[in-house]
Protein backbone atom coordinates (compact mmCIF):
# COMPACT_ATOMS: atom_id res chain seq x y z
CA UNK A 1 0.00 0.00 0.00
CA UNK A 2 1.37 3.07 -1.12
CA UNK A 3 -0.11 6.62 -0.23
CA UNK A 4 1.65 8.69 -2.38
CA UNK A 5 -1.58 9.37 -4.43
CA UNK A 6 -3.09 10.46 -2.03
CA UNK A 7 -1.01 12.73 0.92
CA UNK A 8 1.66 13.01 -2.05
CA UNK A 9 4.09 11.33 0.33
CA UNK A 10 5.53 7.45 0.25
CA UNK A 11 4.24 5.61 3.45
CA UNK A 12 7.42 4.98 4.25
CA UNK A 13 8.22 8.60 5.39
CA UNK A 14 4.87 8.79 7.54
CA UNK A 15 6.00 6.09 9.00
CA UNK A 16 9.32 6.42 9.59
CA UNK A 17 10.76 9.24 8.87
CA UNK A 18 8.22 12.25 10.40
CA UNK A 19 8.14 10.27 13.76
CA UNK A 20 12.15 10.63 13.22
CA UNK A 21 12.19 13.78 12.79
CA UNK A 22 9.51 14.77 15.80
CA UNK A 23 12.29 12.69 18.14
CA UNK A 24 14.73 14.92 17.05
CA UNK A 25 12.72 18.04 17.84
CA UNK A 26 11.80 16.64 21.04
CA UNK A 27 15.59 16.65 22.05
CA UNK A 28 16.30 20.14 20.87
CA UNK A 29 13.16 21.71 21.68
CA UNK A 30 12.26 20.04 25.25
CA UNK A 31 11.38 23.23 26.81
CA UNK A 32 8.64 24.13 24.40
CA UNK A 33 7.53 20.50 23.31
CA UNK A 34 6.48 19.62 27.15
CA UNK A 35 3.47 21.79 27.76
CA UNK A 36 2.40 20.86 23.90
CA UNK A 37 2.74 16.80 24.63
CA UNK A 38 0.85 16.40 28.48
CA UNK A 39 -2.55 16.76 26.91
CA UNK A 40 -1.65 14.31 23.78
CA UNK A 41 -0.15 11.92 26.94
CA UNK A 42 -3.06 11.48 28.81
CA UNK A 43 -4.78 10.93 26.12
CA UNK A 44 -2.66 7.85 25.11
CA UNK A 45 -2.54 6.70 28.48
CA UNK A 46 -6.17 6.52 28.60
CA UNK A 47 -6.01 4.44 25.05
CA UNK A 48 -3.60 2.24 26.73
CA UNK A 49 -5.46 1.43 29.80
CA UNK A 50 -8.69 0.97 27.52
CA UNK A 51 -6.68 -1.59 25.97
CA UNK A 52 -5.22 -3.33 28.77
CA UNK A 53 -9.10 -3.21 29.86
CA UNK A 54 -9.72 -5.17 26.42
CA UNK A 55 -7.38 -7.58 27.05
CA UNK A 56 -8.34 -8.54 30.49
CA UNK A 57 -12.37 -8.87 28.65
CA UNK A 58 -10.82 -11.15 26.02
CA UNK A 59 -8.84 -13.53 28.56
CA UNK A 60 -12.69 -13.63 30.50
CA UNK A 61 -13.93 -14.49 27.14
CA UNK A 62 -11.45 -17.50 26.74
CA UNK A 63 -12.72 -18.95 30.31
CA UNK A 64 -16.59 -18.09 29.59
CA UNK A 65 -15.95 -20.09 26.59
CA UNK A 66 -14.31 -23.26 28.27
CA UNK A 67 -17.33 -22.88 30.47
CA UNK A 68 -19.82 -23.13 27.56
CA UNK A 69 -17.76 -26.01 25.75
CA UNK A 70 -18.00 -28.02 29.46
CA UNK A 71 -21.78 -27.41 29.62
CA UNK A 72 -22.61 -28.06 26.21
CA UNK A 73 -20.87 -31.60 26.77
CA UNK A 74 -22.79 -31.72 29.91
CA UNK A 75 -26.00 -32.06 27.97
CA UNK A 76 -24.50 -33.85 25.67
CA UNK A 77 -24.54 -31.11 22.90
CA UNK A 78 -21.69 -29.93 20.51
CA UNK A 79 -20.14 -26.24 20.24
CA UNK A 80 -18.59 -26.08 16.79
CA UNK A 81 -15.96 -24.07 16.65
CA UNK A 82 -14.91 -23.47 20.54
CA UNK A 83 -11.36 -24.14 19.81
CA UNK A 84 -11.12 -21.86 17.29
CA UNK A 85 -12.89 -18.90 18.79
CA UNK A 86 -11.25 -19.90 22.57
CA UNK A 87 -7.50 -19.47 20.05
CA UNK A 88 -8.95 -16.27 18.66
CA UNK A 89 -9.47 -14.91 22.26
CA UNK A 90 -5.51 -15.67 23.30
CA UNK A 91 -4.04 -13.81 20.52
CA UNK A 92 -6.42 -10.65 20.91
CA UNK A 93 -5.38 -11.16 24.57
CA UNK A 94 -1.81 -11.07 23.85
CA UNK A 95 -1.87 -8.35 21.00
CA UNK A 96 -4.17 -5.89 23.09
CA UNK A 97 -1.88 -5.88 25.85
CA UNK A 98 0.95 -5.40 24.49
CA UNK A 99 0.93 -1.30 24.92
CA UNK A 100 -0.31 -1.52 28.38
CA UNK A 101 2.30 -4.05 29.58
CA UNK A 102 5.25 -2.13 27.76
CA UNK A 103 4.09 1.06 29.83
CA UNK A 104 4.07 -1.05 32.80
CA UNK A 105 7.34 -2.47 32.67
CA UNK A 106 6.25 -6.10 31.98
CA UNK A 107 8.33 -6.89 28.83
CA UNK A 108 11.31 -8.43 29.60
CA UNK A 109 14.48 -5.58 29.22
CA UNK A 110 18.23 -6.62 29.50
CA UNK A 111 19.23 -4.02 31.84
CA UNK A 112 22.95 -5.09 32.93
CA UNK A 113 24.76 -2.29 30.50
CA UNK A 114 22.17 0.56 32.35
CA UNK A 115 23.67 -0.03 35.23
CA UNK A 116 26.72 1.70 34.25
CA UNK A 117 25.95 5.41 34.62
CA UNK A 118 23.06 7.98 34.15
CA UNK A 119 24.46 9.55 31.23
CA UNK A 120 24.60 5.65 29.18
CA UNK A 121 21.34 4.65 30.79
CA UNK A 122 19.85 7.63 29.27
CA UNK A 123 21.26 7.27 25.77
CA UNK A 124 21.16 3.21 25.27
CA UNK A 125 17.46 3.67 26.21
CA UNK A 126 17.59 6.29 23.76
CA UNK A 127 18.75 4.07 21.06
CA UNK A 128 16.56 0.94 22.50
CA UNK A 129 13.42 2.61 22.48
CA UNK A 130 14.36 3.89 18.38
CA UNK A 131 15.11 0.58 17.72
CA UNK A 132 11.98 -0.83 19.13
CA UNK A 133 9.64 1.43 17.83
CA UNK A 134 11.13 1.43 13.83
CA UNK A 135 10.76 -2.47 13.82
CA UNK A 136 7.52 -2.34 15.84
CA UNK A 137 6.44 0.45 13.04
CA UNK A 138 7.07 -2.24 10.26
CA UNK A 139 5.02 -5.17 11.81
CA UNK A 140 2.37 -2.91 12.36
CA UNK A 141 2.59 -2.16 8.52
CA UNK A 142 2.61 -5.33 7.30
CA UNK A 143 0.39 -6.60 9.88
CA UNK A 144 -2.49 -4.15 8.65
CA UNK A 145 -1.51 -5.48 5.09
CA UNK A 146 -2.19 -8.68 5.72
CA UNK A 147 -5.59 -7.69 6.39
CA UNK A 148 -6.41 -6.53 3.38
CA UNK A 149 -4.72 -9.34 1.50
CA UNK A 150 -6.80 -11.49 3.62
CA UNK A 151 -10.30 -9.79 2.62
CA UNK A 152 -8.93 -9.52 -1.07
CA UNK A 153 -8.57 -13.27 -1.55
CA UNK A 154 -11.06 -14.01 0.91
CA UNK A 155 -8.97 -16.10 2.98
CA UNK A 156 -10.80 -18.61 5.70
CA UNK A 157 -9.62 -20.10 9.16
CA UNK A 158 -9.03 -23.92 8.55
CA UNK A 159 -11.89 -24.72 11.81
CA UNK A 160 -15.15 -25.53 11.95
CA UNK A 161 -16.28 -21.89 13.32
CA UNK A 162 -18.92 -19.82 12.04
CA UNK A 163 -19.58 -16.30 12.60
CA UNK A 164 -23.02 -14.57 11.46
CA UNK A 165 -22.76 -12.44 8.00
CA UNK A 166 -24.59 -9.35 9.65
CA UNK A 167 -21.24 -9.43 11.88
CA UNK A 168 -18.93 -9.09 8.82
CA UNK A 169 -20.87 -6.36 7.82
CA UNK A 170 -20.73 -4.24 10.68
CA UNK A 171 -17.32 -4.61 11.01
CA UNK A 172 -16.60 -3.69 7.54
CA UNK A 173 -18.82 -0.59 8.10
CA UNK A 174 -15.77 1.06 9.78
CA UNK A 175 -13.37 0.13 6.85
CA UNK A 176 -16.74 1.78 4.48
CA UNK A 177 -17.93 5.58 4.23
CA UNK A 178 -21.24 5.84 5.18
CA UNK A 179 -22.59 6.49 2.44
CA UNK A 180 -21.97 2.58 1.60
CA UNK A 181 -23.54 1.19 4.58
CA UNK A 182 -27.28 0.95 3.40
CA UNK A 183 -25.89 -0.79 0.28
CA UNK A 184 -23.65 -3.04 2.66
CA UNK A 185 -26.70 -3.84 4.86
CA UNK A 186 -29.09 -5.01 1.85
CA UNK A 187 -26.59 -7.20 0.58
CA UNK A 188 -25.81 -8.84 4.03
CA UNK A 189 -27.92 -12.20 4.67
CA UNK A 190 -29.48 -13.53 7.90
CA UNK A 191 -27.04 -17.11 7.34
CA UNK A 192 -23.70 -18.26 9.11
CA UNK A 193 -20.58 -18.25 7.23
CA UNK A 194 -17.28 -19.43 7.71
CA UNK A 195 -15.19 -17.25 9.60
CA UNK A 196 -12.91 -15.01 7.22
CA UNK A 197 -9.50 -14.58 8.20
CA UNK A 198 -9.21 -10.66 8.30
CA UNK A 199 -11.68 -10.74 11.43
CA UNK A 200 -9.31 -12.44 14.20
CA UNK A 201 -6.11 -10.64 12.36
CA UNK A 202 -8.00 -7.04 13.57
CA UNK A 203 -6.42 -6.89 17.07
CA UNK A 204 -3.66 -8.61 15.47
CA UNK A 205 -3.22 -5.19 13.43
CA UNK A 206 -4.67 -3.00 16.43
CA UNK A 207 -2.27 -4.16 19.12
CA UNK A 208 0.99 -4.35 16.59
CA UNK A 209 -0.10 -0.58 15.83
CA UNK A 210 -0.99 0.76 19.87
CA UNK A 211 2.50 -1.19 20.67
CA UNK A 212 4.55 0.89 17.91
CA UNK A 213 2.47 4.29 18.93
CA UNK A 214 3.94 3.50 22.59
CA UNK A 215 7.32 3.01 21.89
CA UNK A 216 7.50 5.95 19.38
CA UNK A 217 5.27 7.54 22.91
CA UNK A 218 8.50 7.05 25.43
CA UNK A 219 10.88 7.73 22.98
CA UNK A 220 9.26 11.07 23.23
CA UNK A 221 8.89 10.90 26.85
CA UNK A 222 12.46 9.99 27.48
CA UNK A 223 13.77 12.70 25.22
CA UNK A 224 11.33 15.74 26.46
CA UNK A 225 11.61 14.94 30.23
CA UNK A 226 15.00 13.03 30.52
CA UNK A 227 13.67 9.89 32.28
CA UNK A 228 12.34 6.86 31.44
CA UNK A 229 8.86 6.65 31.51
CA UNK A 230 8.87 2.63 31.81
CA UNK A 231 10.05 2.56 35.26
CA UNK A 232 7.60 0.09 37.14
CA UNK A 233 8.73 -3.66 36.56
CA UNK A 234 6.95 -6.71 37.20
CA UNK A 235 9.31 -7.68 39.55
CA UNK A 236 11.12 -5.35 41.86
CA UNK A 237 14.17 -3.61 40.79
CA UNK A 238 16.90 -2.06 42.42
CA UNK A 239 15.63 -1.86 45.89
CA UNK A 240 14.63 -5.50 45.97
CA UNK A 241 18.31 -6.31 46.29
CA UNK A 242 18.44 -3.81 49.33
CA UNK A 243 15.31 -5.73 51.19
CA UNK A 244 16.93 -8.40 50.67
CA UNK A 245 20.07 -7.67 52.25
CA UNK A 246 18.33 -5.63 54.78
CA UNK A 247 16.60 -8.30 55.88
CA UNK A 248 19.70 -11.05 56.11
CA UNK A 249 21.71 -8.37 58.21
CA UNK A 250 18.63 -8.85 60.37
CA UNK A 251 18.47 -12.46 60.67
CA UNK A 252 22.13 -12.87 60.86
CA UNK A 253 22.09 -9.94 63.94
CA UNK A 254 19.09 -12.01 65.31
CA UNK A 255 21.05 -14.98 65.35
CA UNK A 256 24.41 -13.58 66.93
CA UNK A 257 22.24 -12.41 70.22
Amino acid sequence: MDWKPFLGLPLWVWLFVFPSVFALACLIWRRKLIGLLRPVWKVLDGIYTASGVLAACCMIGILLIIIVQMVFRWVGMQFPGSTDFAGYAMAATSFFALAHALNRGAHIRVSILLNLNAFTRMWINVFALFIAAITATYFARFAIKTNFMSEMINDRTQGIDQVPERLLTFVKMFGASPSQWKSMWEASGTEWVYTPMWLPQIPMSIGTVLLAIALWDNLYRLLVTGENPISMETVEGDTSGDKVNANIRTVATESAS
